[in-house]
């Protein structure tokens, strides 16, 4: 009897950035090359989504501000997703999308519980600026389980 196994997913940290772009292009030819998925995380904080210079944002209890900042996020991936894959010639993927609060770096390595390939971008902006890691893929690439690409700012969007 011949059973099929679904290849893990590679998951990708995206936020919007330029070099997240990067990363998110890296991963879908990654993923076309190994004939998967990809797994598209955005982490996002609803305590600071509310705070402001002006201190805390007041809403009504009606005004569901999480649901909205949460489909926003996702209708924004979905649009960074599909420009990806026409930067990259239309290819096809299959992704699935998640938008989930909390620490960037905590969020991503729960979504990779079953992925192959972890693939963040890093914007390293300390003060030897594109020599150095930035805080989430630094702590990504410590507690990872799986292999983890770190894809820095002017990469080429495939991989070699």
């Amino acid at each position: 009897m011949t059973q099929f196994t679904r290849h893990a997913p590679i998951v990708v940290g995206t936020d919007g950035s330029d070099v997240s772009g990067l990363a998110m292009r890296f991963a879908l030819h990654e993923a076309q090359l190994r004939n998967t998925s990809l797994r598209a995380v955005c982490a996002y904080d609803f305590t600071a989504s509310r705070a402001s210079s002006f201190g805390w944002l007041t809403v009504p209890d009606s005004y569901d501000l999480d649901t909205q900042i949460r489909d926003a996020t996702y209708e924004a991936i979905a649009r960074a997703v599909d420009e990806a894959m026409q930067g990259l010639g239309g290819v096809s993927v299959e992704v699935e999308i998640k938008v989930e609060p909390g620490r960037p770096s905590q969020v991503l390595l729960d979504a990779s519980a079953d992925a192959c390939l972890l693939v963040v971008g890093s914007r390293g902006s300390g003060a030897w600026g594109r020599l150095t890691l930035g805080s989430t893929s630094t702590e990504v690439v410590h507690h990872a389980h799986l292999p983890v690409v770190v894809v820095p700012s002017g990469t080429p969007a495939k991989p070699s």
